[in-house]
């Protein structure tokens, strides 16, 4: 049985994970548009900026799903009570 301040940790580090994820998916989100008008090449009629923002965009996303996938897993398999083997299980 978990106690209620290693509960009370778990949460802590739940939300503020979620919260740096967040920011880091606002940045992700916003920040290459922004910036994206800085590169005015134009390949087949499409600038190049923006193409390259939408697929780092793309990219930065992907990859925030996994870390977030990654730490919840450690930060579930911390707070879990450790599994017990009956006897003959083993």
């Amino acid at each position: 049985m978990t106690t209620p301040s290693s509960r009370d940790d778990y949460w802590r580090r739940t939300r503020r994970l979620t919260a740096w994820l967040l920011l880091a998916w606002a940045v992700v989100a916003f920040a290459p548009v922004f910036f994206a008008r800085e590169l005015s090449i134009e390949i087949f009629g499409w600038p190049l900026g923006f193409w390259l923002a939408s697929q780092g965009a793309l990219l930065g996303f992907c990859a925030i799903v996994i870390v977030y996938a990654w730490r919840m897993r450690r930060l579930d398999e911390a707070a879990s009570p450790p599994e017990v083997t009956p006897p003959g299980m083993r």
